[in-house]
């Protein structure tokens, strides 16, 4: 059975069922990401020489469009981990790459810090040497899958090395690792973002991820571009969903004394056709954009920094338009707009926000460096 089946069949069979819970219940989607491990789609991008699918990021943004149709925390855990392995394999990390392939490893990223929040580029926690092992110390302030991964892409200051950053892979269960309070927030309900804490938590050097204070490099060449890729594809699949789940409420409901459906009026219909115009607009800048980064084109890195802006302002705007063209019953949890509302509020502050991004567009078509303090 090929991915795209095997996907469907989850989807069908696991994750629209259990949506509903999930949101309800602040529920980790377990048994959806079990089936996606024992499926090979949580190494559908490892490289095929530790085992993995060795697919590239429009089939993982193809992947996180279809579960955000159904559940967007099942999309989000998804996207973290795939953003993870992009670092992994980024810096050839094959032992957890070869787990991962097995399908019995998750992992995601740690990088936003309590110090620094959504300035991923400047971590203030610390790495120092231990006679022969590196000690890290930090608050994370949010962490995709904390308390369920199987490891975190972490992020400090070098321990040694000038530069901004190093990465690390840090094992869930380290002593001195601790895990905030369970999530319990306004969208995206089963995605156990929480704040992990290391308190003296000791790592081999060999844990970290590349050259030391060579962090940012690997942040902004291999995880960036497909966390803000995978992140679109995640508002497009709510786009998507919401704009059909609209069109269906408006078909079948009824105006007893006009006679006719909801989608007798124009107005209705108005509001459904500017939701599919955002939508269809979106989804054609993410083609656009993966079709660039395959090409190679001088545009490729722009579209990328442009792609989340535009797709967590267009999740937003057409979410409130379908709030207002289902009234009433759009507040009702049974109809399943009201989970998409809330969820569509995630996106725009998830680093790098997107006053951030349109910044780094705008830096970009000035011809400035990206962040403060790079070289001209």
């Amino acid at each position: 059975m090929g991915h795209h089946e095997s996907l469907s069949r989850i989807i069908e069979e696991i994750v629209v069922p259990q949506a509903a819970e999930v949101d309800r219940s602040a529920a980790f989607p377990r048994k959806a990401v079990d089936a996606l491990a024992d499926a090979g789609l949580l190494a559908l991008t490892v490289p095929s020489e530790h085992g993995g699918g060795g697919q590239d990021l429009r089939a993982a943004t193809d992947v996180i469009r279809q579960l955000s149709t159904a559940c967007g925390s099942t999309a989000m855990v998804t996207l973290m981990h795939y953003s993870a392995v992009a670092a992994l394999t980024a810096a050839d990390s094959g032992d957890v790459l070869r787990e991962i392939a097995a399908g019995r490893h998750l992992s995601t990223l740690a990088f936003s810090e309590a110090g620094s929040r959504s300035h991923f580029w400047a971590p203030v926690s610390t790495a120092t040497d231990e006679g022969g092992q590196v000690r890290l110390d930090a608050r994370k302030s949010w962490v995709t899958s904390a308390g369920e991964a199987d490891s975190y892409v972490w992020s400090s200051r070098p321990l040694t090395a000038a530069g901004p950053m190093s990465l690390w892979l840090v094992e869930a269960g380290s002593p001195g690792l601790s895990i905030g309070p369970e999530f319990d927030g306004l969208g995206l309900r089963g995605n156990d973002s929480r704040p992990v804490a290391a308190d003296g938590l000791l790592v081999p050097a060999s844990a970290r991820l590349g050259p030391d204070g060579a962090g940012l490099d690997l942040a902004l060449t291999a995880v960036l571009p497909c966390f803000l890729l995978l992140n679109a594809a995640a508002s497009i699949g709510l786009m998507q969903a919401v704009t059909r789940e609209t069109a269906e409420h408006l078909t079948r409901t009824r105006l007893q004394h006009l006679n006719r459906s909801l989608a007798g009026q124009p107005e209705s219909r108005a509001i459904l056709a500017r939701m599919r115009i955002e939508t269809d607009r979106t989804a054609a800048l993410l083609d656009a954009t993966l079709a660039a980064l395959a090409e190679g084109r001088e545009d490729a890195q722009l579209l990328v920094l442009e792609i989340k802006a535009a797709a967590d302002g267009g999740a937003a705007e057409v979410a409130d338009l379908a709030m207002t063209a289902c009234g009433g019953a759009a507040f009702r949890k049974e109809l399943g707009i009201e989970r998409r509302f809330r969820d569509s509020r995630a996106a725009r502050v998830m680093a790098p926000t997107t006053p951030a991004l349109l910044d780094f567009v705008g830096r970009a078509l000035c011809g400035l460096p990206l962040l403060d303090g790079a070289d001209a």
